[in-house]
């Protein structure tokens, strides 16, 4: 068991490598990208990298507070599922009503990699491993996507 401190620690040292690992990779129309928190341009639009005591996470998270534009913003996302599916090679888990952490409704696009740990440096290249392709597919997806979402922006 870790101490706060320490879990912290561990936190920061994952993604600090994570990120000095894609600090030379470049976006898909060339651009420098912060791969850790990538900036969508799009508010309430989210790619989200976690990782916890026993499992990955990567997915697309749509937190707008309001229903209809949470659910149209979905419904714009749901138009290009064949087309993110593709980049990815692979499918993810499409889920429309989800309750995050603070109660609140979102929409999610996800996938996770079960049996890892960012307490456990052991299992951080395959961590890094998941995140990388999946991140890169996921802004070639978005380089031509976030046109669909502008107009909803708020």
């Amino acid at each position: 068991m870790y101490s706060k401190e320490e879990a912290s620690k561990l936190r920061h040292e994952f993604w600090t490598k994570f990120g000095g690992l894609m600090v030379h990779r470049r976006s898909s129309e060339g651009l420098r990208v912060n791969w850790v928190n990538y900036k969508t341009g799009i508010k309430h639009l989210f790619f989200r990298t976690q990782v916890d005591n026993n499992q990955a996470y990567i997915g697309i998270e749509i937190h707008h507070p309001d229903d209809g534009i949470r659910e149209l913003f979905w419904e714009q996302l749901l138009e290009l599922k064949t087309y993110l599916h593709s980049l990815l090679e692979e499918e993810w888990v499409w889920d429309d009503l989800h309750f995050n952490d603070l109660g609140r409704p979102i929409g999610r696009v996800f996938s996770t990699l079960d049996g890892v740990s960012v307490f456990r440096q052991d299992t951080w290249p395959e961590i890094m491993q998941f995140f990388m392709p999946r991140l890169v597919a996921m802004d070639e997806f978005w380089s031509d996507a976030r046109y669909t979402f502008l107009p909803l922006n708020d």
